[in-house]
């Protein structure tokens, strides 16, 4: 377990909006070591930490990061993607979920957009801020965005200063080529 690339791109959004979250409810999927969720906490949004519950040292890792920044408080949650459990049915409506590098194996792609879309029932307003690593000019989330009612919007790195090899005085994301993706319901805009 380490920081991702893609996490230190995340942050960075988090922290060029960090103004806009205080109050928020925040989810961040696929947390692992939980970097661009703990910051979201630390900028003041109310955040839910999960991981897949099929994998129990990943959620333990998201319980010690919480530890070690001093959020012993902060929600663990067990959500496998694309499987509809309790702790998914208990969870609140969110104004924003976090994935960073979830869109890692294209098998995966579905089963994550079918839980986001879950959560979008419950907050048609919720937006997906993403980054991934690009791995193959072959993997696509455009016809799975359509059958799912979904648009996305790409945001250049130079926006939020995300467009260096290393940020936060961290290696990462070194010559990485790292997108961040904000996904809405289609539903949204009219």
């Amino acid at each position: 377990m380490y920081v991702w690339p893609c996490a230190v791109v995340l942050a960075q959004y988090l922290w060029f909006h960090r103004r806009s979250l205080p109050g928020k409810a925040v989810l961040e999927i696929g947390a692992g070591v939980s970097l661009p969720g703990i910051l979201a906490a630390k900028c003041g949004a109310k955040v839910i930490l999960s991981d897949s519950l099929e994998l129990p040292y990943c959620l333990e890792i998201c319980r010690q990061s919480c530890q070690m920044n001093n959020l012993p408080c902060m929600q663990v949650v067990g959500l496998t993607w694309g499987h509809i459990s309790q702790d998914l049915l208990a969870l609140p409506p969110q104004d924003i979920i976090l994935a960073s590098d979830v869109f890692f194996e294209p098998e995966d792609f579905e089963d994550i957009l079918t839980t986001v879309y879950f959560l979008m029932q419950k907050n048609p307003k919720v937006q997906l801020w993403s980054t991934y690593q690009v791995r193959s000019a072959d993997w696509s989330l455009e016809a799975l965005l359509y059958k799912w009612d979904m648009k996305c919007v790409h945001v250049p790195l130079e926006a939020f200063d995300a467009d260096k090899d290393d940020i936060a005085e961290s290696a990462l994301p070194g010559r990485h080529t790292v997108e961040m993706l904000v996904i809405s319901f289609v539903k949204d805009s009219l």
